[in-house]
């Protein structure tokens, strides 16, 4: 049986920003797609809801949400003011360091913006959902079968970013995947494999010691 070594799968998995024009051989996404399923949910009740586009169904919806977001802004919710200064030290990093964008370039940080309704050229893109009556508890298990699924395509070559801009024209989602309107559409997922020439790919985004998120008590 094959083995992964984890440790190097979680410090090798980062968000893909331009992806190959390389189809996703579609016994290798089912593979993934498996493992995420055995993710730990309260009560067992696996509340994700996957809603999965490739080919012409994904060219369309390309199209669809290109068309909306050429005009208006995506839904996104705000970060809290305390919290806004770590998307502006993401962008600052994505759009200046790894793609050479002037902040006060406007054009083309919005054409940069406008990749993430083609997916960045990802040939798989996915959604995901939740039954609107579930709560936090539930929205957990999803963020912990996400995370199960990126390692498992990180671990089998494949690349992914999870977007929460993809959701942010939930009404052509709705109509284009046809999504019960009973589920929430959470964030959007563009999947496919990585271009290595492309500079913002090989970003290493820094992350916080684990004293400012963690208290250990009597250890």
């Amino acid at each position: 049986m094959t083995m992964y070594d984890l440790d190097e799968t979680i410090k090798g998995r980062h968000s893909i920003r331009k992806f190959l024009p390389r189809p996703v051989p579609k016994d290798l996404l089912y593979e993934c797609l498996e493992l995420a399923q055995r993710a730990p949910s309260n009560s067992n009740i696996q509340p994700w809801r996957i809603f999965i586009a490739t080919g012409p169904d994904r060219d369309h919806l390309k199209e669809a949400l290109l068309e909306v977001a050429r005009e208006k802004a995506p839904h996104v919710p705000p970060l809290p003011e305390h919290f806004t200064h770590f998307r502006k030290e993401l962008g600052a990093q994505v759009y200046g360091v790894g793609m050479g964008i002037a902040s006060d370039d406007k054009e083309a940080r919005r054409a940069a913006v406008l990749r993430n309704w083609e997916f960045f050229g990802a040939p798989v893109v996915c959604f995901v959902c939740i039954d609107k009556e579930l709560g936090p508890a539930d929205v957990l298990g999803i963020g912990m079968y996400l995370q199960t699924l990126v390692l498992s395509l990180t671990a089998r070559g494949l690349g992914a970013c999870v977007q929460v801009a993809l959701a942010g024209y939930p009404e052509v989602v709705y109509k284009e995947l046809a999504v019960p309107r009973e589920l929430s559409i959470l964030c959007g997922m563009s999947v496919g494999y990585p271009d290595p020439d492309f500079p913002a790919n090989k970003l290493n985004i820094g992350r916080a010691p684990i004293e400012n998120n963690v208290v250990i008590l009597g250890y």
